[in-house]
């Protein structure tokens, strides 16, 4: 194993996050894009009980979306790669996110979706990237039922952010992230009630929302379930 991979004797270092990894996450259990009508277990809701998609867009059917949690095995340690979206989409501009959206009808899987989307957002190859496997479905409260997959990134890619979507690509240290006392909880008043949600800042960088829920997920799925 590469020294860089198995030098850190620490409880949340990349050498026990793989080994867990594949023991616990799992590549032939990816949710059916079309069977989208269940309310996930896990998702901005866990946080705000009472407080998620309405009976009718769950009824109707959760929106199906994938992302790439891509894991850099870089020499000086493992880094996590974050978007920021540009500050003129429609939905969550300006905040930090994983490559991914939408699961088109074309998409074979949840997996397939998300290499899709982020070749198209940062343009990263897939023969650079080596999946770990799917985390539990992460609902939001805008309607969608997200499917993150965990992939391990080979080092030697070229990114080519799409300047549309992406406004700029930064690296967090896995370790950082998966240690729970970096993870904090804050609230803001949304539509006329307060919204509880997950916050990890990193230097100038503040990760919060749904993006900062599915780090939380994967810490748990990696170092609790």
């Amino acid at each position: 194993m590469n020294k860089a991979w198995s030098d850190h004797d620490h409880r949340f270092s990349i050498e026990r996050f793989l080994a867990l990894g594949r023991q616990k996450l799992d590549l032939n259990v990816a949710i059916e894009s079309n069977n989208v009508s269940i309310e996930a277990p896990r998702g901005d809701h866990v946080l705000n009980p009472g407080y998620g998609p309405s009976a009718e867009t769950i009824a109707k059917g959760l929106r199906p979306a994938a992302v790439l949690i891509p894991i850099i095995a870089r020499e000086e340690g493992a880094q996590v790669l974050f978007t920021i979206r540009t500050d003129h989409l429609p939905s969550h501009a300006g905040q930090v996110a994983f490559p991914g959206g939408k699961i088109e009808p074309g998409d074979a899987t949840p997996l397939s979706a998300a290499l899709r989307e982020t070749h198209e957002e940062i343009g990263l190859e897939e023969s650079f990237v080596d999946p770990l496997g799917y985390l539990p479905p992460y609902q939001t409260t805008t309607g969608y039922r997200v499917t993150p997959v965990v992939g391990v990134i080979r080092p030697g890619f070229e990114l080519v952010p799409d300047e549309n979507e992406v406004e700029d690509i930064f690296e967090v240290p896995l370790e950082f992230l998966m240690d729970p006392v970096n993870h904090t909880r804050e609230s803001r008043v949304w539509k006329g009630r307060e919204r509880h949600f997950f916050v990890i800042p990193h230097g100038e960088h503040y990760i919060w929302g749904i993006t900062a829920g599915i780090v939380r997920l994967l810490y748990e799925e990696i170092f609790i379930s």
